[in-house]
């Protein structure tokens, strides 16, 4: 039994990884040749290089496993040109689907993201996997391709019986984010103190080892078709913000900016970042994103799959703990 995990050197694939060879299983990595592979070093692996938008090397990726966790994806807030991001998240999708069901793949878990869910009008209220979307709440590239791609899944489901469980990750914090992530860059200001206000909003956070463990419940106890969200607690940026402080034993930014302010900053900020090349501290779509609050529930994930998230503060914990024993704290 072969167990395919794409995206594996990322911050939850290598987490899932961790928890597939931790119980027995063979791993096959599929990652592309200019990956960054400190997450992956020490462990034994079958690796495959490729890239999600050749369909060949997918398709000799997929050969000879019995189930298949598709976790890869291009997650960046600022993309100048999106039709690479589209090409990696929605046609690479397709590759990835089409070539497991062409090899006999039992099961297959797809890493969605809360991204593609809907908000209620009331933002205190979390929203749930049946909270209504569309094509057009999807802000930035970024929102708009995982939609795209998990429509394409969803019809290979429903018109090809492709044996998908579809995971739906709020905001994974912890170790290993070695990039980091948009929202490890937030822990390591705050605990570097370089962040001395905030904006009104909040997220969903959750341990990304939890996240993991949900990956694995999906698809050992999962219903084909069905969706899970993978989240833990909903927070405020502002008390996201206070936890760090306490864990680094640093004041707690106290100036709340309105978002109109931000964004004619985020405007420049982006300008700015096409004529050096370089990457905009702040984006008009995260300004946007920001408007409003990401709460979301786990009720699903916990009562049928026996999800069982910890605190988000043990999250943050971890996050800081491996941030600062890896030199970003510095």
């Amino acid at each position: 039994m072969t167990a395919l995990v794409t995206g594996a050197a990322g911050f939850v694939g290598s987490a899932v990884v961790r928890q597939l060879l931790a119980r027995g299983e063979t791993v096959r990595v599929f990652i592309r040749p200019s990956s960054d592979r400190r997450n992956l070093e020490g462990l034994r692996l079958d690796v495959v290089t490729g890239d999600l938008t050749d369909r060949q090397s997918v398709e000799r990726a997929v050969q000879g496993c019995d189930s298949v966790f598709h976790i890869a994806a291009d997650y960046r807030l600022w993309v100048p040109k999106p039709a690479a991001m589209f090409a990696a998240n929605v046609e690479g999708t397709r590759h990835i689907m089409q070539a497991a069901a062409a090899a006999g793949v039992r099961r297959i878990v797809y890493t969605s993201s809360v991204a593609t869910l809907g908000l209620p009008a009331d933002e205190l209220q979390p929203a749930d996997e049946d909270t209504p979307a569309t094509a057009d709440d999807m802000i930035g590239p970024y929102k708009q391709s995982k939609y795209a791609a998990e429509a394409v899944v969803k019809r290979l489901i429903e018109d090809q019986g492709l044996p998908v469980v579809i995971v739906h990750p709020s905001t994974p914090i912890g170790p290993r984010d070695s990039k980091p992530t948009p929202t490890g860059k937030i822990v390591v200001d705050a605990a570097r103190g370089r962040m001395p206000a905030f904006v009104d909003t909040g997220l969903n956070v959750v341990h990304v080892d939890d996240v993991a463990a949900g990956h694995l419940l999906a698809m050992d106890r999962g219903r084909i078709g069905e969706r899970y969200i993978l989240g833990s607690e909903n927070l405020t940026l502002a008390q996201i913000l206070a936890i760090v402080a306490k864990l680094t034993h640093r004041p707690a930014p106290r100036f709340q900016i309105p978002h109109d302010v931000v964004m004619p900053i985020a405007g420049l900020a982006e300008v700015w970042a096409r004529v050096t090349g370089g990457e905009p501290f702040a984006t008009r779509d995260g300004v946007r994103l920001a408007r409003k609050k990401m709460y979301f529930s786990s009720d699903r994930a916990m009562s049928r799959l026996g999800y069982k998230p910890r605190p988000a503060e043990a999250a943050l914990a971890d996050a800081v703990d491996w941030f600062s024993r890896n030199g970003y704290l510095h």
